[in-house]
């Protein structure tokens, strides 16, 4: 205890001496600056992401399997540094950048600015296929006075991050210092940082503790508080090392940071060396895990990541997808794309809580986003998301994590004791953490709908026997089915927000963007393919007649409503007939003719019903409900095409690659979730007075949705068949266009850059991938439905049941008349 005062004793009359803009230059002991800057998270656009492979037994990831224990840790890459690398769950970030600083004769850099980066896999078959989420990053200085090579992956059997290290001089003087950036169970401004002469350590109380090793010895190491009293602005001052605290006060947790400089290097000089960040409850175990990494070694540790000769790694899950090499014929760059999907999917999966499958490992704009408190940004379970991830691994072959996924849903269902709930049941939750703590609550009737489209579809893939899917059934299914049929009296509340509604199907809260009320092509397609597939599950197997006619009836009655609902005969905008009829995005009172006002949440204004379109409609057709040729269909495909609409509503946009343009495609029009147009910089969830400025921008996914419609047409009109030619062309299209909609490390991004307004923040190339997220799960999935639907010539999650109850001729011609009677048409 006096050690510590005289510590604090020290610090402060150096802190009072020299002035509180003055430099630090004290060695040892305790850092000033407490509690440091207010924290952010960081960039978004990832450039690949990863975590060790491990094997199921019996739907769970267990210590006590064959293969040693789990690693629950995860990294992604941004900027060609290390960022937001998680430990325990999939959600708890503890490392929000790791990076190099470099100084040398007149100049200071720090690595993810200063450098141009190049990312590539470390493991790749003879076509170059990349077949695990190892990577090579090659920094090279942007005046050539350095490269700085990074292989980076996880230790299968330990709590472990490593990184081998190739850094090369290219003049005298060059000196390496790695700086580490915590945020210790996923805040930013609640740590405790410490040093010693071989390692760089913080924790976040007694919950979770890091310490960072390097192979080749520091010679100097330090503590600090960010922008106070961290290894940046110790360098960024003077060029030298001259501070070296060797903790931050204990009783004043904050944003704080750790740097050890590394031997100094001059021109032809290579130091090649190992970095590695162990992760455990206390101090002792992530010592013993980042100990244990760095003894095994690289090769080692690399070669079991990997799966070669013994070793269970990812080599070994790529090899179990049976449906993957059929499918390589109908990619653009010979499976590349589809490989990286497959297993960045299989990444985003949580261990601690199996089957749990999250958006996206980044938080969008995070470099722009608070972190002094716990978020989870895209890191979370939507069902709608982790639908299309399940139904993806499906298609490749995996029957195993669809399923531990589908078995994990109950954890995000609302129950009777659902924390907060006293109101209806059997709906899913909007978002939940991965543990399925409730973070937001939503109503959206497709994510309701979307569990039991998924039990179907495992059902009749074999996967759940007729007794598993009816326990499912009466536990889970049913209770989702009730609540589509019927809906209820929604009452759920937590300590910061509160949900309280009746919710009347077909209408829903929140539509699929969750922004809107009311009626929408997309959650009614979904609603009515979950009540059929509900159905068919209570007739044939688990011996409900009663319920399964109740279920179909809603369904027929919802079906044959579509059109009255949300297809709109007096609309503001022109499709290729020269009228003006088309399926709206929503309509908050089903009638979608009498202009009714959307409001602007996430949009630039305030705006007229039919004024609104997106391509939500499309979803009638993937799922059967409506055939590839249907008139109300195409008439609104010739509306969303209308290049001719103002910037503001316009939703298509064709983008230019190697010569050729492709079909890109926004949420919908007015749309304001993305980059400001008046100079390109980050998506600011705020009305600061710059709310008219955002503008959403193209996502890749959409390309993929109009993919499966652009299948289904062409069967169609070809009664049913399609031949080898069409598929051709469109692989080289829609399939092609995703792969060019993907950064060079293969990282498919929600959003790329559309070409509109200025752009000076970021420089984007048109069609290159924003800030917003990056890996998006949903683009992945969405990729590989695509590339599977043409390899089988049907679209992958299309329902036979679905189509068979709506797709008669006494159907097709309701539904190609308006509610008046008036017939009409549509060329597409």
């Amino acid at each position: 205890m006096k050690r510590w005062l005289l510590a604090n004793l020290v610090a402060l009359c150096s802190l009072l001496f020299l002035g509180t803009n003055a430099a630090w230059a004290v060695g040892g002991g305790i850092a000033p600056g407490a509690p440091g800057v207010s924290s952010v998270w960081s960039y978004a656009g990832k450039q690949g992401i990863g975590t060790s492979y491990e094997q199921y037994v019996d739907n769970k990831y267990s210590d006590r399997a064959p293969t040693n224990a789990i690693s629950k840790v995860w990294f992604s890459i941004a900027q060609g540094i290390v960022t937001e690398t998680a430990y325990g769950e999939i959600d708890r970030a503890q490392i929000n950048d790791l990076q190099f600083l470099v100084t040398g004769n007149g100049f200071f850099d720090e690595e993810k600015v200063s450098t141009t980066s190049k990312v590539d896999y470390l493991d790749k078959d003879k076509d170059g296929r990349p077949l695990s989420p190892a990577y090579r990053v090659i920094n090279t200085d942007k005046d050539d006075k350095y490269t700085i090579e990074k292989h980076i992956f996880t230790d299968p059997d330990h709590q472990t991050l490593f990184t081998k290290v190739i850094f090369t001089a290219k003049e005298d003087n060059v000196t390496p210092y790695i700086l580490i950036n915590p945020h210790m169970n996923n805040t930013g401004k609640e740590d405790v940082a410490f040093v010693k002469s071989d390692s760089l350590n913080a924790r976040e109380g007694e919950i979770v503790y890091l310490s960072l090793k390097s192979s080749l010895p520091f010679v100097k190491t330090s503590a600090g508080y960010v922008a106070r009293s961290d290894g940046y602005q110790d360098l960024k001052d003077n060029g030298v090392m001259d501070w070296t605290y060797d903790y931050t006060d204990q009783s004043k947790p904050g944003s704080v940071a750790m740097i050890g400089q590394l031997p100094t290097l001059n021109k032809g000089q290579t130091s090649t060396f190992n970095i590695a960040v162990g992760f455990g409850s206390t101090y002792q175990e992530a010592t013993e895990q980042v100990d244990a990494s760095l003894k095994e070694g690289y090769e080692s540790l690399l070669a079991k990541y990997n799966g070669k000769g013994s070793a269970v790694g990812w080599e070994d899950y790529i090899a179990s997808l049976k449906n993957l090499p059929a499918m390589i014929a109908n990619t653009g760059d010979k499976g590349k794309q589809l490989y990286a999907s497959a297993f960045t999917l299989k990444s985003m999966e949580d261990k601690e809580n199996p089957g749990a499958l999250i958006a996206s490992l980044s938080v969008p704009w995070g470099d722009t986003v608070n972190a002094d408190t716990f978020a989870t940004g895209y890191r979370a379970v939507w069902p709608r998301d982790f639908y299309q991830a399940a139904m993806a691994l499906l298609a490749l072959g995996d029957k195993e994590t669809p399923l531990t996924a589908f078995k994990y849903l109950p954890q995000v269902q609302v129950q009777s004791d659902t924390p907060g709930n006293s109101g209806a049941t059997g709906w899913f939750l909007q978002k939940t953490h991965v543990d399925g703590t409730l973070e937001w609550l939503g109503v959206q009737l497709d994510q309701t709908a979307m569990p039991i489209m998924l039990g179907w579809k495992l059902w009749k893939a074999g996967v759940l026997s007729d007794g598993e899917i009816t326990e499912q059934y009466r536990t889970m299914l049913k209770p989702a089915a009730e609540f589509l049929a019927n809906g209820g009296n929604v009452n759920i509340h937590t300590s910061d927000q509160a949900n309280n509604r009746k919710i009347n199907p077909p209408s829903t809260h929140q539509e699929r963007w969750e922004e809107q009320s009311g009626y929408s092509p997309s959650t009614t397609a979904a609603i009515i393919t979950g009540l059929v597939a509900a159905g068919d599950i209570a007739e044939n197997a688990a011996d409900d007649p009663l319920a399964a006619k109740y279920y179909f009836s809603k369904a027929d009655e919802y079906q044959k409503n579509v059109d009255k609902f949300m297809f709109t005969t007096t609309g503001d905008i022109k499709n290729c007939n020269s009228s003006s009829e088309y399926l709206l995005r929503v309509t908050p009172n089903a009638d979608p003719n009498d202009g009714s006002r959307i409001h602007d949440n996430n949009s630039l204004l305030e705006a007229d019903e039919r004024q609104i379109l997106d391509g939500g409609f499309l979803e009638l057709v993937r799922y059967g409900v409506r055939k590839g040729d249907d008139a109300h269909i195409a008439a609104s495909v010739c509306a969303l095409d209308n290049i001719s609409l103002s910037e503001d509503l316009r939703v298509r946009y064709d983008i230019a690659f190697d010569g050729k343009k492709y079909p890109g495609f926004r949420r919908y029009g007015n749309d304001g979730y993305g980059e400001q147009i008046n100079d390109g910089s980050n998506f600011r969830d705020i009305d600061d007075g710059q709310k008219k400025l955002r503008r959403g921008r193209i996502w890749p996914f959409f390309t993929g949705e109009r993919g499966h419609y652009e299948l289904e047409l062409a069967k169609a009109k070809h009664g049913g068949t399609i031949s080898n030619q069409e598929v051709a062309k469109l692989r080289d299209t829609y399939v092609r266009a995703m792969e060019y909609f993907a950064n060079e490390s293969l990282m498919l991004p929600e959003q790329v850059w559309d070409g509109v307004g200025e752009n000076k923040a970021h420089n984007y190339i048109t069609g290159e991938g924003t800030n917003s997220a990056t890996p998006l799960a949903w683009a992945h999935a969405e990729y590989i439905k695509l590339v599977k639907s043409l390899t089988d010539k049907n679209v992958w999650d299309s329902y036979p049941i679905v189509q068979a109850r709506y797709q008669s001729s006494e159907s097709l011609s309701a539904s190609s008349s308006h509610p008046n009677g008036t017939k009409i048409s549509a060329n597409p």
